[in-house]
C-alpha cells in the first residue's frame, strides 16, 4: 500500500513527487510512467530519420513528459500557461509559479530571463494594436532542449532514492470503490493500491484520462482543442521582436469568422521536429541553447470550444492529423505562396525559395486538402496580421507544416484542491487534465496538489 501513486513523470508528476517529499519524508510513494527513463529516451526522429512512428513516441513519453525534449520555455507570469488562476486567487498564483521557478533553478535552469525590458514590451504592444493583434507578455526563462534534460535528469537523481520509479509500466485502470479511489492497474498486469492517486497522464494520456472518468462518472465538460500549423521563416524576420521578449505571445480574433487565433512555442534560431500521438504523426518546434539554426518556428493555433451535443474535440483533432498522415505519409509543409494561389508545394517549388526545411522528412502538398476551410482562413488571416509587425512573415517563401493539434482532456470538474468532484483522493493535474499548457503551471499544479494531500 503506498501513500501517494503518480500516474505520470512529466513535470506534473514529478513536481509531486518533489513536494511530498519534502513535506512527508517518511510517506511511501510511486511514480509510475508509461515511457522509459531519461536516459533510455532515444527517437529516430532526432537523428535525422524518418518519424516511425513508434508504439510509444519517446519524444512525448518517459521520465520528463514532452517537457523533456521541448524547448525548455518556463513562462513565469500567472496569465500564460494555464487555467490555475480559476482554483486560487492571483496573488498566490503567482507565488507558486515563483517556488516552482525556484526549483527549475536549484536543479540547474539558467538564471536568464528574457523579456524584462518595459520600455521594448510598451513599443511591441504599441505595434501590435496598430495590427489588431493582443500581445500577452510574459517573463520567459529559456532553458533550450538540451539544458532542459539535463534538469529533469537532476530532479531524477535526487528523487530515485526516495520514491519508488516504474518506467514503461503504464497505467491501465483506476481502481474506485464507491466514491474513493482505490488505487489502479497497469498494463502489466500489476495491482497499485494507494491512499491518495494523482492523475497526470500529459496531453499524450489526455485520451485515456477522459476515458477513465466518463467510465466512473467523474464530472467533465468539453475543452478546446487547438488545431493548426507550423509557420517556419527566417530568423531575421522575427529578430527584432524575439531579441527582446523571446517568445512573442501574440492573440489575434479573425475577422471573417471570429475565431481566436494565437502564436504558440515560439522557437528563434530552433527546428521544427515530429512527434507520434498514439501513432499519428504531428508537427512542433524545438530550440537548443547551444545549437542554432537560421531559421525560427513558431506555432499558428486556432482553439476550438465546441458546444453540445458534440464530445469528442481530441477525436476530432486526430481525425484531422490523420488527413494529413494519409496525404503525406507524416508532415506536410506548403510555400505560403503556393497556399494563397491555390496550388500545391512540390519539393521543386520548396528547393526554390528562401527557407531549408528543418524537418527534412516533411513531404511538399498541399494543406486546404486537410484544415478545414474555416481554420486555414482564420490562420491566413492571422499571418497578414503578423506581416504588419513583422515584415516578411507573409512572404511566399515562408513554410507552414501541418498539422500541429494540441490535445487536452475534457475539462476534469476539480475543486479548488484539484481534487476530483464525486470521487475523494483523487487528483487531476497538468495539460493531461485540462489544468494546464505549459511547463511551469504544470508543475505548478504539482506542488499545489502535493500540498493539499500532505496537509489531510
Amino acid at each position: 500500500m503506498y501513500d501517494v501513486a503518480i500516474i505520470g513523470a512529466g513535470p506534473a508528476g514529478i513536481f509531486s513527487a518533489l513536494e511530498l517529499t519534502k513535506l512527508k519524508p517518511d510517506w511511501k510513494i510511486a511514480v509510475f510512467e508509461k515511457g522509459p527513463k531519461i536516459d533510455k529516451r532515444k527517437c529516430p526522429a532526432r537523428e535525422g530519420h524518418k518519424c516511425p512512428p513508434c508504439k510509444t513516441c519517446n519524444l512525448l513519453c518517459g521520465w520528463g513528459g514532452a517537457g523533456a525534449f521541448s524547448d525548455g520555455k518556463l513562462t513565469l507570469a500567472s496569465e500564460v500557461g494555464g487555467n490555475l488562476i480559476e482554483y486560487m486567487n492571483r496573488s498566490a498564483l503567482q507565488d507558486l509559479i515563483s517556488y516552482t521557478d525556484n526549483i527549475y533553478l536549484d536543479y540547474g535552469a539558467t538564471n536568464k530571463v528574457h523579456g524584462n525590458d518595459s520600455e521594448a514590451v510598451s513599443e511591441i504592444s504599441r505595434r501590435a494594436k496598430l495590427a489588431e493583434l493582443k500581445l500577452i507578455h510574459s517573463p520567459i526563462r529559456h532553458m533550450g532542449s538540451d539544458k532542459s534534460q539535463g534538469v529533469l535528469k537532476n530532479m531524477y537523481d535526487a528523487l530515485k532514492d526516495k520514491v519508488e520509479v516504474h518506467s514503461s509500466d503504464q497505467a491501465y485502470s483506476l481502481i474506485i470503490e464507491g466514491d474513493e479511489v482505490k488505487g489502479f492497474t497497469t498494463k502489466s498486469g500489476k495491482t497499485v493500491n494507494a491512499r491518495y492517486v494523482i492523475v497526470a497522464p500529459g496531453r499524450e494520456g489526455a485520451d485515456w484520462l477522459t476515458g477513465e472518468f466518463k467510465k466512473f462518472g467523474v464530472g467533465l465538460e468539453n475543452n478546446a482543442v487547438d488545431i493548426g500549423v507550423r509557420v517556419e521563416l527566417p530568423a531575421s524576420i522575427m529578430e527584432e521582436l524575439t531579441s527582446k521578449l523571446y517568445e512573442v505571445k501574440l492573440l489575434y480574433n479573425a475577422p471573417t469568422f471570429g475565431d481566436d487565433v494565437r502564436t504558440f512555442c515560439m522557437n528563434p534560431n530552433g527546428e521544427v521536429v515530429c512527434e507520434n500521438y498514439a501513432g499519428i504523426t504531428t508537427v512542433n518546434g524545438h530550440s537548443y541553447a547551444e545549437k542554432k539554426t537560421e531559421y525560427t518556428n513558431f506555432a499558428l493555433l486556432v482553439s476550438k470550444k465546441f458546444t453540445e451535443p458534440f464530445k469528442e474535440p481530441i477525436a476530432y483533432g486526430q481525425h484531422i492529423a490523420r488527413l494529413a498522415n494519409m496525404l503525406a505519409g507524416g508532415v506536410l509543409v506548403q510555400r505560403f505562396g503556393d497556399l494563397m494561389t491555390g496550388r500545391r508545394s512540390t519539393p521543386a517549388k520548396i528547393a526554390d525559395g528562401t527557407v531549408v526545411p528543418t524537418l527534412k522528412h516533411a513531404v511538399p502538398g498541399d494543406l486546404s486538402l486537410v484544415l478545414p476551410h474555416r481554420h486555414l482562413t482564420s490562420i491566413v488571416e492571422m499571418i497578414q496580421a503578423l506581416d504588419k509587425i513583422a515584415p516578411g512573415v507573409a512572404s511566399r517563401y515562408t513554410l507552414l507544416y501541418g498539422v500541429e493539434v494540441k490535445f487536452y482532456s475534457a475539462r476534469v470538474k476539480l475543486s479548488n484542491e484539484l481534487e476530483t468532484e464525486g470521487v475523494k483522493n483523487l487528483f487531476a493535474i497538468g495539460d493531461g487534465a485540462g489544468v494546464t499548457r505549459g511547463l511551469i503551471q504544470a508543475s505548478a499544479s504539482g506542488v499545489h496538489a502535493a500540498r493539499v494531500i500532505s496537509s489531510r
